[in-house]
């Protein structure tokens, strides 16, 4: 028998670990015949939204973007987006970045398909555009040496780009390879594991987190993480740049 009062699931002030055991579906208008699982939002002090989306058969995603701009990322499976009037056709590691001001309209999924989405109230700077929609994948986006350390490998998603303010990257770490430092700064991030397993440390506690689970770590929370096991740690994450970091 198992019991039902024990979860891996953490919330803080400062960061949360969310396992996908205590998952609950949302309804989001717009969207219909999926499991919307809302992981991390305002409600509990993030400044951003972050949502794990799964397909049934006949799964409609359909809405418009107004303050915030929304990156999907395609975790498994497939599925044709409509964004304005270009429709092209994601699979697994594919993506679009949506700006604001933008309809858009999803359909033919594969039944199971999974996406991850990110969404951030844009914040335009004085003399630069507003980014364009971008559809890419990050199969063909070079994996770069994490500071010269050949076990950490950086894929940039996004366009080095001060139009952006946003940032989405995958971070993949060979067995054993771990942060060179407990990082401490101003950025926030969303992430969701999508393959292996390790430890992370968060304001001096230690979590094991594995393929499914999703993390929020606040402006400040102090990280440190490393891979265990026999394969890669791999996740995809948010963090927020290229904005001035106080009023002005």
């Amino acid at each position: 028998m198992e019991i039902s009062a024990l979860t891996r699931s953490v919330v803080k002030s400062s960061h949360a670990i969310i396992s996908p055991d205590g998952y609950i579906n949302s309804n989001v208008p717009g969207y219909t015949d999926c499991v919307v699982n809302v992981i991390i939002n305002e409600q509990m002090g993030a400044d951003f939204c972050q949502m794990l989306i799964t397909a049934g058969k006949t799964t409609i995603l359909s809405g418009e973007t107004k303050e915030s701009q929304i990156f999907f990322f395609m975790v498994k499976g497939s599925a044709s987006a409509k964004i304005d009037s270009d429709v092209q056709t994601l699979k697994e590691s594919q993506f679009v970045y949506i700006p604001i001001n933008k309809k858009y309209y999803w359909d033919d999924f594969t039944e199971g398909t999974q996406i991850i989405t990110f969404h951030k109230v844009y914040k335009k700077l004085h003399g630069h555009d507003t980014p364009a929609t971008l559809f890419g994948g990050s199969r063909i986006i070079p994996a770069n040496e994490f500071q010269g350390d050949p076990a950490l490998r950086l894929q940039a998603l996004l366009p080095d780009n001060p139009s952006f303010d946003m940032a989405v990257n995958i971070f993949t770490y060979d067995p054993g390879g771990h942060l060179p430092m407990v990082e401490t700064h101003v950025m926030e991030h969303g992430l969701l594991f999508l393959k292996g397993q390790g430890v992370y440390m968060l304001t001096h506690e230690w979590y094991p987190v594995k393929q499914g689970d999703s993390i929020w770590m606040a402006p400040y929370c102090q990280q440190w993480f490393t891979a265990m096991g026999k394969e890669p740690a791999v996740y995809i994450y948010y963090k927020n740049i290229n904005r001035f970091p106080t009023t002005i």
